[in-house]
């Protein structure tokens, strides 16, 4: 666990969201004025270093420990990649908040100055085209490292083919803090 007290109150309530809907008991969770805040969060659920669930808010809407309490809890119930958790499997799950940083317009002239100016394990991306919109945590480029992958996985969660690049795609990018439990 994280020796920051922001970071270890944030797992703890994203802990504490899950296990509530199992009747366990909450920890106490340290009474810190940022945890009142807006924010915008992800709560990312990993197994053995596998994707549990992944769900979260892009704008900053409500405050900080319920936005984490909300995405902790739909991230492990409402993910629709995966089956909703079990209680068997809340001990060997484990969980990473990302507190993200305002999104900032990302205008570019084309794809290959999205390329060129992406900043890989940095740059958390948004990519909109109409009503289609998907966005890649910093953490993503860990597993994709080249900006031309990146940019090409991201446009397929979006539901757009790999290769599509239009003049009114709308790029937004972002950075997180984060925190991960061991």
């Amino acid at each position: 666990m994280t020796t920051d007290p922001l970071g270890s109150a944030l797992l703890v309530t994203a802990r504490n969201a899950i296990g509530e809907r199992f009747g366990l008991a909450r920890q106490v969770v340290d009474a810190l004025p940022e945890l009142a805040e807006p924010a915008a969060t992800f709560v990312t659920l990993t197994q053995q270093g596998q994707l549990r669930g992944c769900i979260g808010s892009l704008e900053a809407y409500r405050p900080l420990a319920t936005d984490v309490a909300e995405n902790a809890v739909a991230a492990a119930f409402r993910d629709h990649r995966f089956a909703p958790l079990g209680q068997d499997e809340l001990p060997r799950t484990r969980v990473e908040v990302s507190l993200l940083t305002p999104a900032e317009p990302f205008p570019v002239l084309s794809e290959a100055d999205a390329l060129a100016r992406l900043r890989p394990g940095i740059d958390g991306l948004i990519f909109s085209y109409g009503r289609r919109r998907a966005t890649f945590l910093p953490q993503v480029w860990e597993s994709l490292p080249e900006p031309r992958q990146f940019l090409v996985q991201l446009k397929l969660k979006a539901g757009l083919p790999g290769d599509f690049w239009h003049d009114q795609v709308v790029l937004a990018r972002y950075g997180v803090r984060k925190w991960k439990e061991t």
